[in-house]
């Protein structure tokens, strides 16, 4: 695998930051937005969006005081690419994604 295929599974493979990333499908969110719904603190945080963010799934931006997040969903084309080399793949559904993420993210424990 090429090492921008490698950081975007790694990013991938944490659920909080898997969480993070189905966030930013509604819209861009504040980095205090971002962290309010988890139970960690916002420096634990700023670490999974600095992965994210050097994966390319995402980018930072600063608004005046505030730190910005956005998705950067071209970045998952590599990584799509690379699992439809296997053949066994359907089209990507990026709805049926967001609606599987929302699943899992409500399933209980």
């Amino acid at each position: 695998m090429t090492p921008n295929l490698d950081a975007t599974f790694s990013a991938l493979a944490d659920p909080t930051r898997r969480a993070i990333l189905s966030m930013l499908l509604e819209d861009d969110m504040a980095v205090t937005d971002v962290a309010a719904p988890f139970q960690m603190s916002l420096a634990a945080i700023s670490k999974h969006l600095a992965i994210l963010a050097e994966a390319g799934l995402i980018s930072q931006e600063k608004r005046g005081r505030i730190n910005w997040c956005k998705l950067e969903p071209d970045a998952l084309r590599d990584g799509f690419t690379w699992m439809q080399s296997f053949g066994q793949l359907q089209p990507f559904d990026l709805d049926a994604l967001e609606r599987f993420i929302a699943a899992e993210l409500n399933a209980p424990d």
